[in-house]
């Protein structure tokens, strides 16, 4: 009697494995500008179990923000179970800054546990010390 409730325990264990966390390749352009407060925006793509799902991306940031700049930015979703994880707001926090053309790197993390890892080049005139949020929207 005891063996068969150890084997049913077993059983249903194998049968309601929760899903494993994958993760997406992330690719965005995000232009940014303002004057103490700062606004953008942009698209991007996720590239998950080979297929590609758009997005936008909202933000703002409050500090002390000057000018405008335009990032590229590639890298990582990582935590996805399903493309509609990816959705959400991230807290953004920190300094950076770009003259004609910088590099610059993040990392963000949703509700859902989606953690973004993201780096690439940014074009334009702009310094920041700003706290913030970015909104991903799936398309």
């Amino acid at each position: 009697m005891m063996l068969a409730a150890v084997l049913g325990v077993l059983v249903s264990a194998c049968l309601t494995a929760p899903a494993v966390a994958e993760v997406g390749q992330v690719s965005v352009v995000f232009t940014k500008g303002g004057f103490i407060v700062g606004v953008g925006g942009g698209q991007g793509v996720l590239t998950f179990r080979g297929k590609r799902y758009p997005f936008t991306v909202s933000g703002m940031s409050v500090g002390f923000t000057v000018g405008a700049s335009t990032s590229k930015l590639v890298g990582r979703a990582l935590n996805l179970r399903s493309p509609g994880d990816l959705a959400g707001s991230y807290a953004v926090g920190g300094a950076g800054g770009a003259l004609a053309a910088g590099a610059g790197g993040v990392q963000l993390q949703n509700a859902k546990g989606v953690i973004l890892q993201l780096s690439g080049p940014r074009v334009g005139v702009e310094a920041s010390a700003a706290v913030g949020g970015v909104t991903i929207a799936m398309q």
